[in-house]
C-alpha cells in the first residue's frame, strides 16, 4: 500500500506557505480503507507462542508510559505510580521497568523524584491536554513548566479545530513552537484520531506532525470514545516508514487508550515488526499509552514462568 509523497521534492519547501502545505498533504495518496483494515486484521491472527511470546511480554512491559492523568492525582499516586514503573513485580526483580511515567506538569518533579536513578523517563502532558483549547501563549507555558520540573518527554495535543478546518499550518507553527519550548525533552504530538474522522486525515497528520518535528506521533489521549486501533496505528507506522525513506528522519510511534491485554499488545508488536520495521522494536520507537495493560502483562508473564495464572489480585490496582 503506497503511502509515499506523489513527488521526490526535496520536503523543505512544501512547509513554505498554507497553500504549499495544504497541496503537499492532499497530494499525499489516499487511503484504501477495505485495504488497510484487512491488513491490519490479517497481521493480529499471528500466534505468537512460547518464548517468543516471553520475549514479545518482557518487551511490551517495557514500552508502557505508566499514566495517571486525573483530577484526583495526588503525590502519593503518583509516588505509588513510579515505584510501580521502576518495579512492575516487585516479587521477581528481572521485570523490565516500564519505558515512562507520564503526568501533569505539576506532578513532573514528584514523579522524577520517584523513578530518580531508574532510567524511567519521566513524560509530562502538556499544552491544554486533552481539549488543547487554549492560547498559544498559554500552551507554551504549561510546556516550560513541565520542562523545568525536570519532564524527559512532552506529551502535546494538537488543535484539532484548526486541523480539521484546514488551517494546516497553524498546526504546524503551533507543534514548531512547542518543539522548541520542550528544548531537549523528546515531543511526542497527540493527534486524537478518534476526532480526525478519516483515514486520509490521520495520514494528513502524521505527516504534519513529522514534519514539524515530532519525535513521536500519538493516536490519542485517551479520553474519547475511540482510541488506538490496529487500522490507525498501521497507518502511521507506514508513514514513519516512509517518511525515514524520504528523509533519513526515524520518528516514534505512541498508540493509546484502548490497549488492554497481553494479546492486544502481541498483535501491535506484530505491527511494528511487519510494517515499520525490526528498527522501531524498542522503547525509544515504540511506545503503549496504556497503564491498564501492565497488570495483564505482568500476570501474563508470571503464567508463562510458573505455569499458574494469579489473577488480578497478583497485582497493584493503579
Amino acid at each position: 500500500m503506497p503511502t509515499t509523497a506523489p513527488t521526490a521534492h526535496a520536503l523543505t519547501d512544501v512547509t513554505a506557505s498554507d497553500s504549499t502545505l495544504r497541496r503537499f498533504l492532499h497530494g499525499l495518496p489516499g487511503v484504501d480503507t477495505v485495504g488497510l483494515e484487512a491488513r491490519a486484521a490479517s497481521l493480529g491472527t499471528r500466534s505468537i507462542k512460547t518464548t517468543a511470546k516471553a520475549y514479545a511480554i518482557d518487551l511490551a512491559i517495557s514500552m508502557v508510559d505508566l499514566t495517571t492523568l486525573e483530577g484526583a492525582d495526588t503525590p502519593g499516586k503518583v509516588r505509588a505510580l513510579g515505584a510501580k514503573a521502576v518495579h512492575p513485580d516487585p516479587t521477581d526483580r528481572t521485570t523490565p521497568t516500564t519505558a515512562a511515567v507520564c503526568v501533569y506538569p505539576d506532578m513532573v518533579a514528584v514523579a522524577k523524584e520517584a523513578v530518580a536513578g531508574s532510567g524511567v523517563k519521566v513524560a509530562s502532558v502538556a499544552t491544554a491536554f486533552p481539549a488543547g483549547r487554549a492560547a498559544l501563549d498559554v500552551k507554551l507555558a504549561d510546556v516550560r513548566e513541565a520542562v523545568a520540573a525536570g519532564a524527559d518527554e512532552i506529551d502535546m495535543v494538537i488543535d484539532r479545530g484548526a486541523f480539521l478546518a484546514g488551517h494546516y499550518l497553524k498546526v504546524y507553527d503551533e507543534i514548531t513552537a512547542v518543539k522548541e519550548a520542550s528544548g531537549a525533552a523528546r515531543l511526542k504530538v497527540i493527534f486524537e484520531t478518534g476526532e480526525l474522522s478519516t483515514y486520509d486525515n490521520i495520514r494528513r497528520a502524521s505527516w504534519l506532525g513529522m514534519l514539524a518535528g515530532a519525535d513521536f506521533i500519538k493516536t490519542s489521549t485517551g479520553k474519547v470514545a475511540v482510541n488506538a486501533t490496529p487500522a490507525n496505528t498501521l497507518l502511521m507506522l507506514e508513514a514513519v516508514r516512509d517518511f525515514r525513506a524520504q528523509t533519513g528522519v526515524q520518528v516514534g510511534v505512541k498508540p493509546a487508550g484502548g490497549i488492554r491485554t497481553s494479546k492486544d499488545a502481541i498483535k501491535f508488536l506484530v505491527l511494528v515488526n511487519e510494517t515499520a520495521g525490526e528498527d522501531w522494536l524498542d522503547n525509544h520507537w515504540f511506545r503503549f499509552g496504556a497503564s491498564s495493560l501492565l497488570n495483564d502483562l505482568l500476570m501474563q508473564r508470571q503464567k508463562l514462568a510458573t505455569g499458574r495464572y494469579s489473577g488480578p489480585d497478583y497485582v497493584t490496582v493503579d
